[in-house]
């Protein structure tokens, strides 16, 4: 919706904001015994050589109220060069898990010395856990499932599976010898896997792909695991034992080597085409070796989530790539996809695989090597009464999914079930009230500034001081108070609201006249853009919330954004010149950027995106105009340019990077 009110400002009430902690009522999430895996590299140069790497996998028991107790195997790249095998870990910690599946785990690894360390993870459906520990000096990949009872034998484990793999390690952690592989197998159910064939990329090989058929293939199993043998080979991308976890029903599988630093992902591929669709937490890693060229290789491991629909995704990751930034920082973009009948469907990064169960498994295409892991989330039923879905509140631009961080002044949509009396009440004055229909959007403790309200969906705007790093959202509807909403919040969460008002396909970009940017009126190099959009964060001078943004004088935003025109169909990105970017004058619950096309743009329909300090959003689309326009389609049919190689145009590799510790 549009916001078109003048200004006019206001005494407003100052509240003081609670104290708000972690939601936990998710806890009980995580109960009984799982089996877990956790690959974790320290980047050692600025070449992107890896200067440790440590496996840990073993079992960990979670008691449903917060404590875990487990036993593991950890096994140390150093320590192996020096001959050692796998040493045992006993485990202890905590962990909190909000309603939406989303917390965190004290690390496994923290009475070992990884001091204040936390893996950030969140739960799907069969209680398959995922995440990692986000620039905490080192990238690791996190993934558990729960141990079903009875536990997996031999004659259990059949059918036929599809298997994604990276392996960093094999060639000493230089990028160069990288390895991602997509690999086919078929259990009979009696120890035998006959001989499996897999496809390999090596980082020095870019997109050349090598295909091989394994030997004969074996399995054993061992505590509800499966040891899988690989016959020896000088050549094969999989060489001697891998241990093999399995979800509940056996459609998810997960491992690697127990001598060994790889990462195995798998699902067992059913007949007819899987569903994919709805929400999903994910996690990854990737190597983008397209810079290698360049003399570097860029590696990121993230957690996050997305929303499938109607052939398109809007996702969120949160990720950390050491040699691009050095924290954890946020992307936001779209993608899109179209299941085969055997659930495969690939992006220009990525070759997916949904199983029998909706899970939903990647592997990068080379250069861009990579796992990904993609599960349903929880099912979360309505009480009956006031009713804020766990994963429901979202950017009201680019619909980013629930995992994305909530930002000060940044317009939010938020659903669930009874939050209004009427059908739909619109605040008819500006400031934006606080109460409407007998609503109240309660952030940290303090009312927030409300655009309108229905049963099912309510427009509110974060108040700018709401910047502690944990917030928390309640519904109040006619003294009757919903549930409460827990997320963590960032500096900057752009989003650019859409002609379709979904996130996806042509922003809301004016033209000096007002008119708007379509296929049929585009930009032009040359010309300023008038972008609207929310999540830029705080701006100054400081506005009262709910307020119109002043005219004299404007009031800016105070972290710095950079834009960028990406081609849909190639990799050219081109840099705009940003000439404001703050609060739209006037208008109240909207920011608005004033961008110039730069020269060297694409003809067509070109991606807007976004860069905060700790962000980076790619999902509505723009048109531009010139000779040999191509023509433009929704974004739904648009090949998405992918993060890895856009953060690999842009990063430059530290001088010099500091010796990361050891965590032993």
């Amino acid at each position: 919706m549009r916001f078109a009110w003048l200004g006019i400002f206001a005494a407003v009430l100052v509240c003081q904001a609670a104290t708000p902690t972690w939601d936990t009522s998710g806890n009980g999430m995580l109960k009984g015994t799982y089996y877990f895996r956790e690959a974790i590299y320290g980047v050692g140069d600025q070449y992107g050589d890896l200067g440790s790497a440590d496996v840990l996998y073993g079992s960990i028991s979670f008691n449903g109220a917060g404590t875990y107790t487990g036993a593991a195997q950890l096994f140390d790249a150093q320590y192996a060069q020096e001959g050692y095998g796998p040493e045992p870990i006993p485990l202890s910690g905590t962990y909190s898990i909000a309603a939406s599946g989303y917390g965190f785990v004290s690390h496994p690894l923290a009475a070992q010395g990884l001091s204040g360390a936390y893996l950030y993870v969140t739960v799907g459906q069969p209680q398959i856990l995922i995440g990692s520990g986000m620039g905490t000096g080192y990238n690791d990949l996190f993934i558990a499932a729960p141990l079903a009872s009875p536990a997996p034998t031999v004659s259990s484990f059949t059918g036929s599976y599809t298997l994604a793999g990276v392996d960093l390690v094999s060639g000493g952690g230089n990028p160069l010898y990288s390895l991602g592989y997509l690999m086919q197998i078929s259990a009979n159910g009696a120890g035998s896997l006959g001989s499996p064939t897999v496809s390999v990329y090596a980082g020095g090989n870019g997109s050349q792909v090598v295909n091989q058929t394994l030997g004969k293939t074996t399995y054993t199993f061992s505590n509800g695991a499966a040891v899988v043998t690989f016959p020896n080979s000088t050549t094969a991308a999989l060489v001697g034992q891998e241990y093999l976890y399995f979800s509940p029903d056996g459609n998810f599988v997960f491992g690697g080597s127990p001598q060994g630093f790889d990462m195995l992902v798998g699902v067992r591929t059913g007949t007819g085409t899987p569903s994919f669709g709805g929400l999903y937490v994910q996690a990854g890693l990737d190597q983008d070796d397209s810079n290698l060229a360049s003399g570097y290789g860029l590696l990121d491991t993230y957690y996050g989530s997305l929303n499938a629909t109607g052939g398109a995704t809007i996702e969120h990751q949160h990720l950390f790539d050491p040699l691009v930034s050095s924290s954890a920082y946020d992307e936001t973009f779209s993608n899109t996809y179209s299941t085969l009948s055997n659930g495969a469907y690939s992006t220009t990064s990525m070759k997916y695989v949904v199983g029998a169960n909706g899970i939903r498994i990647g592997s990068g295409i080379g250069p861009f090597l990579g796992i990904n892991v993609a599960v349903p989330v929880p099912t979360v039923s309505a009480s009956g009464g006031v009713f804020l879905s766990p994963m429901g509140v979202v950017n009201a631009g680019s619909f980013a999914p629930f995992t994305a961080p909530w930002v000060p002044g940044e317009l939010l949509t938020l659903y669930g079930s009874n939050l209004a009396p009427h059908a739909f009440t619109v605040a008819s004055q500006v400031p934006f009230p606080t109460t409407l229909d007998g609503v109240q959007v309660m952030v940290n403790g303090v009312a927030a500034p409300i655009y309108y309200t229905t049963p099912g969906q309510i427009s509110a705007i974060l108040p700018y001081s709401a910047t502690t790093s944990v917030v928390q959202i309640q519904v109040i509807s006619n003294n009757v108070q919903s549930n409460v909403v827990t997320n963590y919040s960032g500096l900057t969460a752009p989003g650019v609201l859409t002609q379709g008002a979904n996130g996806l396909g042509y922003g809301d970009v004016e033209h000096a006249d007002g008119s708007l940017v379509t296929p049929d009126n585009p930009a032009q190099v040359g010309e300023t853009v008038a972008v609207y959009l929310t999540g830029l964060g705080a701006v100054y001078p400081a506005i009262p919330d709910g307020s119109a943004g002043p005219l004299s004088p404007l009031s800016q935003a105070t972290n710095t954004i950079n834009a960028y025109i990406d081609s849909t169909s190639t990799s050219n990105s081109v840099e705009a010149t940003v000439g404001y970017a703050g609060l739209a004058p006037s208008l109240a619950g909207l920011y608005q950027m004033n961008l110039t096309i730069p020269s060297g743009v694409t003809a067509g329909d070109n991606f807007l995106e976004l860069e905060g300090p700790d962000s980076d959003t790619l999902v509505s689309l723009i048109s531009i105009g010139g000779s040999g326009t191509t023509s433009s389609v929704a974004a739904a049919s648009k090949p998405k340019l992918t993060p890895q190689s856009k953060r690999g145009r842009r990063a430059m590799p530290f001088p010099g990077l500091p010796n990361l510790p050891r965590i032993r």
